[in-house]
C-alpha cells in the first residue's frame, strides 16, 4: 500500500495526534497480513537543523529513505540515501537515483561530492563520474 502522501492527509484530519495512531493501528494490521507499506512525506528546508516536518512519524516505519534534488553539470539530479534501517547493517552511502522508461537505477555512491544532502554539492575532485 502507498500513501502518497502523509502531507495531504494530514491537511484532511484535524489533529495531528488522531493521525498518528490511526497510522499506526492501520500500518500494525497491514503488516500482521502480509502487506508492504510506503509512506510519502514531504520535508521542508536543508539536512540538519533547518530540516522540518509537519508531523514525526518515522517511529512507524522499518526504513527511512531520504530523496533529494540536487544540482550537478547542468542538470537536476536525485540523490537517495536511507537515514534509518531497523534491522540489518546500515548503508551510509549516498547514491544517485534515475528513474527512467519503467525502470529505477541506483548509482555508485557520490564519492566525488560533498554537499549533497543540502542540494548545493560540491566537486571535491576533477569532473563528477555520475
Amino acid at each position: 500500500m502507498v500513501i502518497d502522501s502523509l502531507n495531504g492527509l494530514m491537511n484532511s484530519m484535524n489533529e495531528e495526534q488522531a493521525l498518528t495512531v490511526q497510522l499506526h493501528e492501520v500500518l500494525s494490521y497491514l503488516s500482521q497480513v502480509g502487506v508492504a507499506s510506503f509512506m510519502v512525506l514531504a520535508q521542508y528546508g536543508l539536512l540538519g537543523s533547518g530540516v522540518s516536518s509537519p508531523t514525526d512519524v518515522s517511529y512507524l516505519a522499518d526504513n527511512v529513505l531520504l530523496l533529494r534534488y540536487f544540482e550537478a553539470a547542468g542538470e537536476v539530479r536525485q540523490a537517495l540515501s536511507v537515514m534509518k534501517r531497523r534491522s540489518g547493517p546500515h548503508e551510509r552511502s549516498i547514491r544517485e537515483l534515475v528513474m527512467s522508461a519503467g525502470r529505477i537505477k541506483i548509482g555508485d555512491p557520490l564519492r566525488n561530492f560533498t554537499g549533497v544532502l543540502t542540494g548545493t554539492p560540491e566537486y571535491r575532485e576533477g569532473q563528477p563520474q555520475l
